[in-house]
Formats: structure tokens, C-alpha cells, sequence
């Protein structure tokens, strides 16, 4: 299959006689005609007419992001959030893609003012030409091999292409170019009008997502519902940002809690909920119930010995009348009643009863006293 590729003008000049550089590709990907006419002579020339259109250095505005492993939506809202501090405007008027996360974490981004690419659309739709791609400059460049960099200077401009994913572009060409070479970096040099100028293979992202359709009544609704998902998009990964700090500080101060605790009643064999327990021990010293304080510190010792599947998730506790009670978190879970804990339990002289979203541990009942009761009452 064959395909035209476009070098196009600025934006802001072009119209349907304007001329453009052109290219056909066979379908090998390699240069089979070249030359230069105006748009409404080469739309003339076949009656359906697909091309993939490069843009001028001028209106090439590239960018490579560094972003953690995120999932592709995530990617895509970090990406709209960094353009915010990239772009010189409004980020509703600017057409925003980027390509996906590379291994080494780089995003590459490029943006262009809709009002251009709107323009594009008219110019080309009047010399009856089909936008297949439109690409920044240096996307037209081959790829170069692993640890060298494509250049080519076109009007003053240095285009770099580093990979199928990413390129650059530096408006000060000569003086980039020096710099780089003076640097010891490994350059592919590329001729502007020579075949391996249009060579290059395109990347999988293009500026030419989601355009406009002309006369389509619904495409009012479709960027409202666009901008709608993107501000929603932002909105959760800022809130996504903002709970996983949360939790992290929520953590250290558990943590600073627990050390305090631990310093302050060192007799404390386990600490299931810091706050709760350093409340009790301070009304146990303040009460002098040496008895009561040692069966406390027993039945404490006994839940975080023999029940394990407690710790981080006991809200609160009391301990009343020789029974220690524990209100658990509403999204914990319980073990099954009958186990080998129970059984540990029991050999130590206590029991558990599980009631609703709480545990119970108490004194076993001793059976002498039920016969005793018994046989008092038949007398």
C-alpha cells in the first residue's frame, strides 16, 4: 500500500495553493516519488486522497515527561496536569496527545492550538485531502540506531529523533548541533529533500486524535464529554495523590503513638490501640487496683499471644468487672469460633465469646460452683 506523506507550512500560512513538499512511500517504506505542489493540485490527482501530514518545525512543540508506573488512564491524567505548567494558554484550547510509557519512564508529549489544527482541517478538506496522521517534524526522520540520535536541520530548526517514540526539536539548530557534537553524541546526520528524510515510520500517537468533525452536530457534545472526563480524570488522581498521603501520615503517627506507649508503660506485653490503652493504664495507676491492673495486663497479653488476627484491628477496649472487651474495626474479620486459640485460651483459665462486632475474654465459670449450687438447692 502506498502512502503520501506532507511536509507542511506554518499553519497560520496555509491555504488550499499553498506549496508543499511531498513524498509517496511504496510499500516498503521507501521513497518512490518526491517533489513540491500545491495542496488543490495534489488533492486533483486521485479521487480519494489519504496523507499523513508532518507540521512545520514552527508549530512542532515537543516535550518528554518523567512519570512513575501508572495505569494508562492515570498516565493520561498526568500527562494533562503537567501540560497545564507547559502550555502558554488555556488547556481547553490546545490539542494535548502523548505516547505511552516507555521503560525508562519517559512519556513524550506534544500539544498545538486547536484553532490551527481546526484551520488544517478546512484547508484540507477543500482540496479534497484525507488526514491519515499529522505528526511534529522530526517524527518524519528514521529511526536511528540504539545509542545514536537522528538530526536534520530544517530552516534553522535541529529535529532529533532518539527513538519511535520519542523525538526533539531546538529552535537555535546551529548552536544545538554544535553543542551536541561538541558533547561526543553519536549522530545520524539526515539531508533535508534527500529519501531518508521521509522514511521514518510514525509513532503510535498523533495530534490528529479526536479532531473535529465538519458539520457533525454532535461534536459539541462529544468535547464537552471529553473535557468532562479529563477534568474527572485529574480530579481523581489528584484525589488518589491525596488519600495515599493521607494513609502515610495516618501510618507514622500509629507509629509514633505506639513508641510513646511502649515508653511510657513498658509493662504493656502488646499494643492493639495505643490511645485506648494508655487511657486504661493512666486509670489504673490513678485507681490503685494493683489486682485489677495485673489481670488486665494478663488478659491483653493472652488476646495478642492467642489471637493474632486482633492486631490493627481493634477500634476500642474495656475492661470492666474482669472481662476485657474488644470492639473491632467494621471491615475486620474473625476467624472461625472453635480453634486451637480457644483451646489456649481455655488451659489458661479464660474464655472468648464473639458478640456481634466485638470479642469478649472472661474467667472460665468453674463447674464446682454449678454442682455446689445444685446440690444446695435439693437440699
Amino acid at each position: 500500500m502506498t502512502r503520501l506523506r506532507i511536509a507542511l507550512p506554518p499553519l497560520e500560512q496555509l491555504s488550499v495553493d499553498s506549496l508543499v513538499q511531498f513524498a509517496w512511500l511504496d510499500r516498503a517504506g521507501q521513497v518512490s516519488r518526491e517533489g513540491q505542489a500545491s495542496l488543490v493540485a495534489l488533492g486533483q490527482t486521485h479521487k480519494t486522497l489519504t496523507a499523513e501530514c508532518f507540521l512545520h518545525p514552527r508549530d512542532s512543540l515537543l516535550a518528554s515527561l518523567q512519570l512513575p508506573q501508572l495505569s494508562p488512564a492515570k498516565v493520561a491524567a498526568a500527562v494533562a496536569c503537567a501540560a497545564q505548567a507547559l502550555i502558554l494558554g488555556p488547556l481547553e484550547q490546545m490539542q494535548v496527545a502523548h505516547g505511552p510509557r516507555e521503560s525508562d519512564g519517559q512519556v513524550q508529549v506534544g500539544w498545538l492550538a486547536k484553532i490551527r489544527l481546526e484551520h488544517l482541517q478546512r484547508v484540507l478538506a477543500q482540496a479534497h485531502i484525507n488526514l491519515r496522521g499529522l505528526y511534529p517534524a522530526p517524527y518524519a526522520l528514521p529511526v536511528p540506531p540504539a545509542g545514536r540520535l537522528t538530526a536534520a536541520c530544517v530552516e534553522g530548526h535541529l529535529l532529533i529523533r532518539q527513538s519511535l517514540q520519542q523525538a526533539a526539536l531546538h529552535p537555535l539548530g546551529e548552536q544545538a548541533l554544535q553543542a551536541l557534537l561538541s558533547a561526543g553524541t553519536d549522530l545520524l546526520p539526515v539531508e533535508v529533500g534527500a529519501p531518508q528524510h521521509w522514511q521514518g515510520p510514525v509513532p503510535n500517537w498523533g495530534l490528529h486524535a479526536r479532531l473535529k468533525r465538519t458539520g457533525a452536530g454532535s461534536a459539541g457534545w462529544g468535547r464537552a464529554l471529553g473535557l468532562s472526563a479529563v477534568a474527572v480524570a485529574v480530579w481523581a488522581l489528584g484525589l488518589n495523590l491525596y488519600a495515599a498521603r493521607q494513609v502515610n501520615e495516618g501510618q507514622q503517627l500509629k507509629a509514633r503513638m505506639v513508641a510513646q506507649v511502649k515508653q511510657a508503660f513498658p509493662e504493656l506485653p502488646v499494643i492493639l490501640n495505643p490511645l485506648q490503652q494508655a487511657r486504661q493504664q493512666l486509670a489504673a495507676r490513678q485507681s490503685a487496683t494493683a489486682d485489677g491492673g495485673q489481670r488486665f495486663s494478663n488478659l491483653l497479653q493472652l488476646a495478642g499471644s492467642n489471637m493474632p488476627f486482633m492486631v490493627g484491628s481493634v477500634e476500642t477496649l474495656s475492661f470492666e468487672q474482669g472481662r476485657l472487651q474488644l470492639n473491632l474495626l467494621a471491615d475486620s474479620r474473625s476467624p472461625a469460633v472453635e480453634g486451637e486459640w480457644q483451646t489456649a485460651l481455655a488451659q489458661a483459665g479464660f474464655t472468648a465469646r464473639h458478640d456481634a462486632q466485638s470479642w469478649t475474654l472472661e474467667p472460665l465459670t468453674e463447674p464446682a460452683d454449678s454442682t455446689s449450687n445444685t446440690t444446695a438447692d435439693d437440699e
